[in-house]
């Protein structure tokens, strides 16, 4: 078997060394090449092999330099709960694994392709077009999108089971009686590094989730209204335009909280009663839902997870996983008090 004194000996340091290197001292100033000495000789001496591919696998990431590339402003990130709670995920997650995030890049082209140039990986939060990404970091196989707004079978992606999730509230919504059920969305832009003023919408998911549904239950009542910026305002003003056509819904499905809170006030100030004439269904589960009157029934979407997985999946590529993934992660839906049971 071999001992520690060997393997200082072919490697040229000292015993002390050889054992805080193994032990994967991070006080001991040594060179990484010194590490990676030792640990190939180590491994070549067949010394406690499964401990030391862990602490090798511990030593290598400690090293890596990851990126976060987003296409919002700080101040938009720090208003909004889902980039706080995607960024909350991959910074605890890289925490846990000895990963540091070296770069927040944000701004033009110039700026983006000057800052990822020295990366390792590069994480993608929000809808960025895929070529301008490629252009600053040409390795795709060290890149994870984060809920991006298209379809990304070449490249690694995670996003939310939008799906899944307009399913399970329509379902819910029939299973109370409702056959004219309408839909409030978020237009879905996807943002350009090299023209920041030039956008390129998307198709929003949860609307042609909305669509399918329509189909599968035969419900030839549709309403929809867009909200440009997702917003609270956006999302009051969506609800009257509902309110004005005069045919209206006996429930309503909303993209995201802000604006379901939004559409709540306009059904109060029009004198209509939630749930009584109106059921309202919302989309993420922010921490006011539970607070508004009456508490809005939601779809907790799982955020911080999806930042721990992109971060899981980086990793992963790094460390030799060759064919790209698409991950979808599911939601759950939150049942409170602004869905009601109906008489047809």
């Amino acid at each position: 078997m071999a001992t520690i004194r060997q393997i200082a000996q072919l490697a040229e340091v000292s015993t002390a060394t050889v054992s805080r290197v193994l032990n994967n001292d991070t006080t001991l100033s040594t060179s990484a090449e010194t590490r990676e000495r030792i640990f190939a000789i180590a491994e070549e001496l067949d010394y406690k092999p499964q401990r030391l591919k862990k602490l090798k696998q511990e030593m290598q990431r400690s090293t890596l330099q990851i990126g976060l590339l987003f296409w919002s402003t700080a101040e938009e990130e720090k208003n909004d709960p889902y980039f706080t709670a995607v960024r909350r995920g991959i910074e605890i997650h890289c925490e846990q694994l000895g990963i540091s995030i070296t770069k927040i890049i944000r701004g033009d082209y110039t700026t983006a392709y000057e800052e990822a140039a020295e990366l390792d990986g590069l994480l993608v939060v929000g809808s960025i077009d895929v070529q301008d990404v490629l252009d600053i970091y040409p390795r795709p196989d060290r890149i994870v999108f984060v809920n991006h707004g298209e379809e990304l079978l070449d490249y690694d992606s995670v996003h939310l089971n939008f799906d899944g999730a307009i399913r399970t509230s329509y379902h819910y919504l029939t299973s109370l009686g409702h056959e004219k059920i309408g839909f409030i969305g978020g237009v879905e832009w996807v943002h350009s590094l090299r023209e920041p003023r030039s956008l390129k919408r998307s198709q929003e998911h949860r609307y042609l989730a909305y669509n399918r549904m329509l189909r599968e239950y035969g419900h030839h009542y549709a309403c929809v209204e867009w909200v440009d910026d997702w917003s609270t305002q956006g999302g009051y003003e969506a609800m009257k335009n509902i309110l004005a056509r005069g045919d209206r819904p006996s429930a309503c499905l909303i993209a995201s909280d802000h604006m379901a809170v939004g559409a709540l006030y306009a059904l109060n100030e029009a004198g209509i009663s939630v749930p009584q004439e109106m059921s309202i269904i919302g989309f993420n589960d922010i921490e006011i839902a539970a607070f508004v009157n009456p508490p809005l029934s939601t779809v907790h979407a799982h955020t911080e997870l999806l930042g721990e997985t992109a971060v899981k999946m980086l990793v992963e590529r790094m460390e030799g996983r060759k064919v790209a993934m698409q991950v979808k992660l599911n939601t759950t839906f939150i049942e409170r008090e602004s869905c009601m049971k109906i008489n047809n």
